[in-house]
Formats: C-alpha cells, structure tokens, sequence
C-alpha cells in the first residue's frame, strides 16, 4: 500500500473487527472516517463476478464521470483485468483479508493515472462476507487527466493485506495477466511518474456523509 489513507482504511477496517475474522457492515461508523468518505464505497459482492456499488462517495462519482451507485464494479475496467478481479474478490472473500489493487486508469482521450483501490470484506448480517467497504485514491498527478473522467481500467498489480503487513507468499492471489491488449479508449498504456510521498489529503464528507449515516442508521436493510 503506497497512500497513507489506504493504510488509515485498512487499520480502521481491522480495528472494528473486535476479535471476529471480519467486521460487520453495520459497525461502519462515518464519523469515524469522515475525512475519507468522498472516496469510500461500499460494494456487493455476493456474486464475484458481477459486483455492485451500494453506495459511492461523490468525489468518486466524478472521477468516473457518474453516479456509481447500482453500477456494476467491473464495467470500466479492461476484459482481462475483470476475469482477474472476479478470482481476486472471490480469494478476498474466502480468506476474509483485505486486498490492495494497483491500476492505470485513463480518459477516453488516454490521459493516465495510477490508482491505489482498497477492498475489505465485511458481512452483512450472519453469515460469510459478501461485501466490501473500499476506497479508489490517485497516487500520480490527477492533472494527466486534464479534468476528464476515467474511462478505463487496466489492472498493474495486487497483494492481499494482513493486518498492516503483506500477505505470505503463499496466499497472495493470482498476478493480473501479463500482456493485455489494447483498450479503444486507451491505446498505448503509460504509466505516468507517481509521487513517493502522497499529499495530506483533506476531504469534506459532503452529500455522501448524510447518505451513509441515514443508510448506516438504518442498518443498509437489502433491497
């Protein structure tokens, strides 16, 4: 993990736990996290390979150029990448570990960016985990974007997380594949230099923290 808020997500994430191998959705506390909540989600993954946003923060939702919520998780990334994806939620899932994704994210004119996704699992009442609370950050200069949304995914690399420290070796997942194709929205895949030391990032909760406490406060009831 390279930014500080995954690091501050995935130590909250395990501190609510309280013992259990994973905590529940309705120990999510916003408050808690609220500096982070424009680029919190919470996704349905009871079917890996069709994962769901339940709830997305607004500073995501315009970063992919839409409201996230009800959309499906893998719809911008790359066909490969989401074959990968699906095995990668499926093993976070089962081991009942968080898990770090390095991706390039691109606008549909191939400005590029490299993102830093974190998705740990929780349960959603009795029961194994069938969901994730997440958090997408940028970890180069957003400004490659040129102020377009991201269009397309690719993924670089992943590393399932215990506690703050990797995984061994022998539960790490699978690599994403090597030799991807092209994407017609992303041709000729760069990576743009990434900043060792991200920056202090200091979010207002906005629009997404009055959802999430009504939506916690009511125990996000299935729809």
């Amino acid at each position: 993990m390279k930014h500080k808020n995954s690091h501050l997500l995935v130590g909250y994430w395990s501190r609510i736990r309280k013992g259990r191998d994973v905590p529940d959705q309705t120990d999510l506390d916003p408050r808690a996290i609220k500096r982070m909540l424009p680029y919190v989600f919470l996704l349905d993954a009871e079917d890996p390979s069709r994962p769901i946003y339940r709830l997305a923060g607004t500073a995501l939702c315009e970063r992919f150029g839409f409201e996230l919520k009800g959309t499906g998780f893998l719809a911008h990334w790359e066909a490969q990448s989401s074959v990968a994806l699906t095995s990668l939620l499926r093993q976070a899932l089962r081991l009942k570990q968080p898990v770090c994704l390095t991706s390039i994210g691109a606008s549909a004119d191939c400005g590029m960016v490299e993102l830093e996704t974190i998705l740990a699992p929780v349960t959603f009442g009795p029961g194994e985990p069938t969901r994730f609370i997440g958090m997408i950050q940028i970890l180069s200069d957003a400004s490659q974007l040129h102020g377009r949304p991201i269009a397309f995914q690719r993924l670089a690399a992943s590393q399932l997380i215990h506690e703050d420290e990797p995984a061994s070796a022998a539960d790490n997942p699978p690599p994403p594949p090597p030799a991807l194709r092209s994407h017609p929205k992303a041709p000729h895949l760069r990576l743009v230099v990434s900043q060792d030391e991200p920056a202090a990032a200091h979010f207002d909760s906005g629009e997404l923290m009055a959802k999430m406490f009504d939506v916690f406060g009511k125990g996000l009831s299935a729809s």
